[in-house]
């Protein structure tokens, strides 16, 4: 579908929807304690329900070899590919969109490694093997998300096991909420002081427990940035205390708002370049986005596409090779057709950007925001958002 608005501040509250990395982690966590416990404030959208339906086929009785279909998410498949591993001694994954092409390096070299065999044929992944105690060294600027999967699965073989970063660890804050979540369902692992090291003991089992999911930062970030937009928009439910490596956000917003220069590094929070990117289009000073070169491997070229996206609704943005420089303007002209690129958050930032737009904008693709927050529609028009939704036609 598209989404056609006419510009119009944003006014009213609202609590966002839960966080999406908290809850594909007590997914996991309640999955692999036998689906014993509760899970309260749980949002749904498409890649929670993909980690839901992966972990239920991942722990079926019989020997049924499941597909295990991630949808667009990049967390449910580099999460379930170590657990396959260890609760089945195989797997078979499939996904859309750009997911199969998005990077398994750091896997592949520990399948090598430990003689694991990986096969892609056409939209399937396969693998066969059987993960063994032992010390996993991977780098930790990547992605977070491989060394969480092998977080949840290290501690259930039968002997130790160490993970050794081979370069820093980049959105630290992500391992800090699958630490957090272990711990919460009676499974340890320590870090070493430098951070370059984590000892997990085997022979652990996941117990019950009943978790609550806090709201995702990284949706109330764009709030934050209709804020900075201008909008009497009030944010309810955020844990000021949370994990989330996301909740700078409000130290960021905070600083965009004065007027000057600055730059913002995003190694430990890539996630926050659309909304970042939103405030800084419109702002007096121009703001350097630094260490994104991973948004290259999202759900679209997110570099790219968001420097696509200003530059069609009249801002001022420099494409680096590993960012932005984003110089602001006093408004934007909008009044053209926006591509979506199928990626929820540019379809959002969008959606926030077309407040301080002169001219109305045509969202294209617009229904990809349920991805992870598929009710980021009736919010926007429950705060006095002008939205026309233009379904498409029958064919």
């Amino acid at each position: 579908m598209n989404v056609l608005i006419r510009p119009a501040i944003l006014r009213g509250s609202l609590r966002p929807p839960c966080s999406k990395s908290v809850a594909h982690r007590v997914i996991i966590a309640r999955a692999l304690s036998g689906f014993n416990g509760k899970i309260r404030h749980l949002t749904v959208s498409e890649d929670i329900l993909a980690t839901d339906r992966c972990t239920k086929a991942l722990m079926r009785k019989d020997r049924i070899d499941p597909l295990m279909d991630c949808g667009e998410s990049g967390s449910t498949l580099r999460f379930m590919i170590p657990l396959a591993l260890v609760v089945r001694g195989r797997g078979r994954f499939t996904g859309r969109a750009r997911l199969l092409e998005r990077p398994l390096g750091p896997y592949l070299q520990i399948f090598e490694e430990r003689g694991i065999t990986y096969e892609r044929e056409g939209d399937e992944l396969r693998i066969t093997g059987k993960l063994t105690p032992g010390t996993y060294s991977l780098p930790g600027n990547v992605s977070s998300q491989f060394i969480t999967g092998l977080l949840f699965a290290l501690p259930m073989l039968e002997g130790d096991s160490e993970i050794v970063l081979t370069t820093p660890l980049e959105s630290r804050g992500y391992v800090d909420l699958t630490l957090q979540v272990m711990e919460q369902y009676g499974v340890h692992a320590t870090e070493s002081p430098d951070g370059s090291r984590f000892v997990i003991p085997g022979n652990q089992t996941y117990q019950s427990f009943d978790a609550d999911v806090e709201p995702d930062w990284s949706q109330a970030a764009f709030f934050y940035a209709a804020r900075n937009l201008g909008c009497p928009v009030k944010i309810n439910g955020m844990n000021p205390d949370s994990l989330q490596g996301d909740k700078v956000i409000a130290e960021y917003a905070a600083q965009l708002a004065e007027p000057g220069d600055v730059s913002i590094d995003v190694s430990q929070c890539p996630d926050l370049v659309p909304p970042l990117a939103a405030m800084a289009a419109v702002r007096r000073g121009t703001c350097s986005i630094v260490n994104a070169a991973r948004l290259r491997l999202k759900e679209s070229d997110r570099l790219a596409t968001v420097a696509a996206v200003l530059t069609a609704l009249g801002a001022e943005v420099q494409e680096l090779p590993d960012g932005l420089i984003i110089t602001g303007k006093p408004a934007l002209t909008g009044g053209v057709d926006v591509e979506s690129y199928q990626d929820h958050r540019i379809a959002m930032m969008t959606a926030i950007l077309a407040v301080r737009c002169a001219n109305p904008v045509r969202i294209l693709g617009a229904q990809c925001v349920a991805k992870s927050f598929p009710t980021f529609w009736e919010v926007y028009q429950r705060m006095h958002g002008n939205i026309t939704i233009e379904e498409d036609e029958p064919v």
